[in-house]
């Protein structure tokens, strides 16, 4: 493998661990560290070539043709980056979400407000009033999705495939948790207690709703950036901007949803109503966050392009 291979697979390794870290922590989207670094609309494109005919390759055995249909040396470090994060880190984020919740969602914070600044500058002409409608329309969405109640309307197998096909569609959509769609949909629990336990049959129903809804969306997805790749990119970006109010880092926790078994819903306060604001941190790594962008993506363009 040459140099510049090794350069490419480390960046897209070190993406994957970022995209990893995001899904584990409520309210942060693995497809908005996809969106920021500039792979999504490879990830994309990489999904959706797991098809018919790629499933009819595989079974004849022509192991080298599937490969190169699924961008295997472009899935293969990311997806080792994921994995990795997610077995590498998650005790730590866990930890830093119960101990230092305000820095660390202020660190979030600045990732998206300069990943979305970054899109505006490189991505998003906001320069037509289709385009700014598409914006406003991305906005409002998460905005809605950050203050809806938990709804519990799903129940039973049946429920947990449908919650395993809407919360892996957020999980690639920037600016949405899957875990906080979980949430809302009152499955974050019954989900979590099969994972827990290892209960394989609700565990195999959730993942089949989960391939399910990544093959169906993703076509949606590709088909929008292909066709009207300007307006799907000026709402994406809204959903990005407007994630931000679910990562504000000053919140009150609502008792609706908050047990020992599921991701407390929360809403936004202003610092003065917290009893330790941490202003001085906050501050410090919503600075850390935006430089963190800033240096991901001169990197990206400079080594890992």
């Amino acid at each position: 493998m040459s140099d510049a291979m090794k350069a490419r697979s480390m960046g897209l390794f070190a993406r994957g661990f970022v995209m990893g870290a995001a899904d584990i922590v409520p309210g942060v989207s693995g497809g908005t560290v996809a969106l920021m670094t500039g792979i999504y609309d490879r990830l994309i494109r990489a999904i959706v070539a797991v098809d018919r005919d790629c499933l009819a390759l595989l079974v004849n055995g022509r192991l080298s043709a599937v490969w190169h249909r699924i961008d295997g040396m472009f899935l293969l470090p990311l997806s080792l980056g994921i994995l990795t994060a997610i077995f590498a880190t998650a005790s730590t984020i866990h930890w830093l979400l119960e101990n230092y919740p305000q820095p660390l969602w202020a660190f979030f914070s600045g990732l998206i407000l300069a990943s979305g600044a970054l899109l505006l500058r490189d991505e998003v002409l906001l320069n037509r009033i289709d385009r700014v409608l598409w914006f406003g329309l991305g906005v409002t969405v998460a905005v809605v999705i950050a203050f809806m109640p938990p709804l519990s309307l799903l129940s039973g197998l049946p429920g947990l495939f449908i919650a395993g096909a809407i919360a892996i569609c957020a999980m690639i959509m920037p600016g949405i948790s899957g875990s906080f769609m979980l949430v809302l949909m009152g499955m974050y629990a019954p989900v979590l207690s099969a994972v827990r336990h290892l209960e394989i049959l609700d565990l195999m129903v959730f993942a089949a709703g989960c391939i399910t809804g990544l093959a169906t969306f993703s076509r949606v997805l590709d088909t929008l950036l292909r066709s009207h790749r300007m307006l799907a990119m000026a709402f994406l970006c809204g959903v990005l901007m407007g994630s931000l109010v679910a990562v504000w880092p000053w919140r009150r926790s609502l008792d609706a949803v908050a047990s020992d078994d599921t991701a407390a819903l929360t809403r936004p306060i202003m610092p003065l109503e917290v009893a330790v604001p941490q202003l001085e941190l906050c501050l410090a790594t919503f600075a850390v966050g935006l430089l963190f962008v800033w240096g991901v993506q001169s990197l990206a363009a400079r080594r890992f392009g």
